[in-house]
């Protein structure tokens, strides 16, 4: 089967209107992609930086997967959460990015939105927190349902990703 291997680090985030954030990520894949090793799943520590306009997670990320084709090729998915000065947590985006299907090391910029809502829970919003949310995550990366939406740009996870890609040509499977 042939292989992939993604190690990086999720580095962290910028131009969000708040500081004190941390991400929640995971990896979705298609029906013929399976771990061999390494977490689907994770999320980092809170940041919260005094004098930056980043926040610095430099969370690792280490999979590695085999497939049989390049049919659900994995995408990297994001929810950050912004936590107030009394331990709340509030929704600040959702994002995805595809991981690149060339070996290498790349640095990427993952844009961020989150749902907007009524002008009622925008209001709602504003004084007493929280905020909508999608009931299904699954809307993060499909685009099935995802263009009704109505939502706001907010801003942008960095990612530093290796891929080392293994026995693609023995399989003919071309990236």
């Amino acid at each position: 089967m042939a292989e992939i291997h993604v190690i990086g680090q999720i580095v962290g985030a910028t131009g969000f209107p708040e500081h004190s954030l941390f991400c929640k990520w995971g990896i979705h894949t298609g029906g013929a992609w399976k771990i061999l090793a390494g977490l689907r799943e994770g999320q980092t520590q809170v940041d919260n930086p005094q004098n930056h306009q980043a926040a610095y997670f430099s969370h690792p990320i280490d999979i590695h997967f085999a497939t049989k084709g390049l049919q659900g090729w994995p995408k990297i998915h994001f929810q950050v959460w912004h936590q107030d000065s009394f331990g709340r947590n509030e929704l600040y985006g959702y994002g995805f990015c595809h991981v690149p299907t060339s070996p290498g090391i790349h640095n990427i910029e993952c844009p961020t939105w989150r749902p907007c809502g009524t002008f009622r829970e925008q209001v709602s919003q504003s004084f007493l927190g929280g905020g909508p949310q999608l009931k299904n995550p699954d809307m993060i990366y499909s685009g099935a349902d995802r263009y009704q939406l109505r939502t706001i740009a907010m801003g942008k996870i960095h990612l530093q990703l290796g891929i080392i890609l293994r026995n693609f040509d023995k399989y003919g499977i071309e990236c």
